[in-house]
This record gives structure tokens, C-alpha cells and sequence, in this order.
């Protein structure tokens, strides 16, 4: 099996996204700490989508079950998304989604080295808000 290469930037960019929910699935609320593997980021839109696959608005933090129950359900997916970040959301994201956005090597270390910038800044104040790349 396949699948999409993950690198540095999708290993940051998932970092960011699990601490902003404050390592808590968005969907069942399920606590878990920073070293734990249950807590997956969870693209609305797959990453083979680059203009939203490193978008903050293009994820959402869930357990594996919750996770692996989505995937399993898009339909229920599509609604919990719909109710839980609302339709105008929704549809900036689809409007960003297709967009084209080539990347090279060195733009995907700058989106790394971005999102580890941001979550140094959001572990050291749990009030800043994430900036997206």
C-alpha cells in the first residue's frame, strides 16, 4: 500500500494542529499527552491537496477511533464539520482547496520550519493563535 509521503512539514504542521486542541480529540474530547500516537491530525480535504494540506483550517485533531470512524462514515464526517466549524468556513476551505500550489523541497523546509516556530510560540503561550502558512 502506497499512500502519500509524509516529510518534515506534514510532521510539523500535524504537531501544531494536535496542540492547538490541546492534545484533546475535537470530536469525543479524549485527553491524551504529547508523546501519545492516538491523537491523529485529521485532514478535512486528503493532502493530496497541497493548497490546503498544510492550511490550520484544513484539519482538525481526533482520536484514532474518532478518526478511523470518519473515514469509515464521510457522510457523518461531512456533517460533525458542517456544525462544528460552520458553512462559511466550509466553504473558504473548498474555495482554497482548489487552488494550485506547487511546492519544491526548500518551500516544503520553509512550511517545517514555520510550523515548529509556531509551536514553540503556542507551548510557550497558550493563548497565541497558530498562524498559518
Amino acid at each position: 500500500m502506497g499512500g502519500i509521503k509524509r516529510d518534515a512539514a506534514d510532521s510539523a504542521f500535524s504537531k501544531c494542529v494536535r496542540l492547538r486542541a490541546n492534545w484533546r480529540c475535537e470530536h469525543c474530547e479524549k485527553q491524551y499527552d504529547s508523546s501519545s500516537t492516538g491523537l491523529h491530525c485529521a485532514h478535512i480535504y486528503g493532502r493530496a491537496n497541497k493548497s490546503t494540506r498544510w492550511d490550520m483550517g484544513n484539519a482538525v485533531a481526533l482520536c484514532y477511533h474518532c478518526h478511523q470512524t470518519f473515514t469509515a462514515n464521510p457522510l457523518d464526517f461531512h456533517q460533525w464539520l458542517h456544525a462544528y466549524l460552520g458553512e462559511g468556513h466550509m466553504e473558504l476551505l473548498r474555495e482554497r482547496k482548489n487552488q494550485i500550489f506547487k511546492t519544491t523541497k526548500a518551500i516544503r523546509a520553509e512550511i517545517a520550519k514555520h510550523y515548529r516556530e509556531e509551536y514553540r510560540k503556542l507551548e510557550a503561550d497558550p493563548n497565541y493563535k497558530i498562524i498559518g502558512y
